[in-house]
């Protein structure tokens, strides 16, 4: 399987790099916290390590390291605005739950 980008999301990844200048794509990760035990981490990457995985979607790389792709693969990343509203959304296919306030997830 792999991690994939909608096409707004693509846009919007495309335009950050562009206007930071520099980068490589965008690190996907999870890490321990919140209500329900792993939220979504997203950073820029200016440089991949030598155990991350590369997938390329639309022009962007993501990179995802060998620990969090046992509960990323298959996910999509959107960009969607709501209102006043604008963010990245997970699209994980390995979600079992989601805590009230959407800032965790369990698998």
């Amino acid at each position: 399987m792999a991690v994939t980008l909608t096409e707004t999301a693509a846009t919007r990844v495309s335009t950050f790099l562009a206007n930071r200048g520099k980068g490589l794509g965008v690190r996907l990760g999870v890490r321990t916290t919140g209500c329900s035990g792993l939220a979504y981490v997203l950073e820029f990457v200016d440089e991949a390590n030598p155990d991350d995985e590369v997938f390329e979607d639309r022009g962007v790389k993501v990179i995802v390291d060998q620990k969090s792709l046992v509960y990323l693969d298959g996910t999509e990343l959107d960009f969607v605005k709501e209102g006043l509203n604008e963010g990245f959304q997970f699209n994980n296919p390995n979600t079992k739950g989601e805590c009230g306030c959407g800032e965790s997830f369990t698998v």
